[in-house]
């Protein structure tokens, strides 16, 4: 999910030898007490897909806004998000106004982003999927991820008090730029606090940390992301659910392309 777009950015790694390495890396969110009985039997993957399934609805509808802070300049988008499952999402930019009305339309594996300033729909190809989305630091493969952690990637689990460090490699089918990914749960709120993203020379590329838990629908969810690109100094994306609605009714022709180029003053 962003939920389907940026808590899959849940969607989106050499593990830890040691429980001392795990703990000097766990962050101060993390909770002090907690039973763990009823996860003691589960293996990597059954952790992972516990978590996972924490984030899935079938339907959804966020108010979010994006800070994106680099050395010599900041700005914020605020734009609203729909998802149907992991195959589709639709977002529309609200403001700054000169980026109003800018939407992207994600089916399956395939995106379009329309520019209404010149009334034109572009498809992102596949040679730009790792590309920045917008000037941020998550990319447009980012929100086109539709498949679980657990389905394409092979996973350990490492426990350290009331944080389980999960380590998965990619499977021999899996198609992603990621050598490794590092998933850090909170055991006693069974919610990730943070995600470490490596390349295959197994440096750290990236750290997605997740903040500020809020309650959506019914469900407690974290309400703040940051993304830190550890090749970029001083770039930071931060995410913020001003309101997510699970399971709502969309109408029908919210995933289309007319839905997609529709003037939006």
């Amino acid at each position: 999910m962003f939920h389907a777009l940026f808590l899959p950015a849940l969607a989106a790694f050499v593990a830890m030898s040691a429980p001392e390495a795990a703990q000097e890396q766990l962050p101060l969110e993390v909770s002090e007490t907690c039973d763990v009985s009823s996860l003691e039997g589960l293996s990597a993957e059954d952790l992972l897909r516990k978590v996972d399934e924490l984030y899935r609805a079938n339907t959804s509808e966020a108010d979010i806004r994006m800070q994106i802070i680099t050395p010599d300049w900041e700005r914020t988008m605020s734009m609203q998000v729909w998802s149907e499952g992991m195959e589709k999402t639709f977002i529309r930019i609200l403001a700054p106004k000169k980026d109003r009305g800018i939407a992207t339309l994600k089916l399956e594996d395939e995106m379009w982003n329309y520019f209404p300033k010149i009334n034109k729909t572009i498809k992102v190809p596949p040679s730009m999927m790792m590309s920045s989305w917008m000037g941020s630091d998550f990319t447009n493969d980012d929100l086109v991820k539709e498949a679980t952690l657990a389905d394409d990637y092979t996973s350990t689990r490492e426990d350290t008090g009331c944080a389980s460090l999960l380590t998965l490699v990619p499977k021999e089918e899996t198609v992603t730029v990621w050598a490794k990914i590092e998933v850090l749960v909170d055991l006693g709120k069974l919610l990730p606090m943070e995600e470490r993203f490596y390349n295959e020379r197994g440096e750290k590329v990236r750290t997605m940390t997740f903040s500020d838990l809020k309650e959506f629908s019914g469900n407690l969810l974290p309400s703040k992301l940051e993304m830190v690109p550890h090749n970029k100094e001083g770039h930071m994306t931060v995410i913020y659910y001003d309101d997510l609605r699970l399971n709502v009714e969309l109408d029908e022709d919210t995933f289309t392309w007319a839905k997609l180029k529709e003037r939006f003053n």
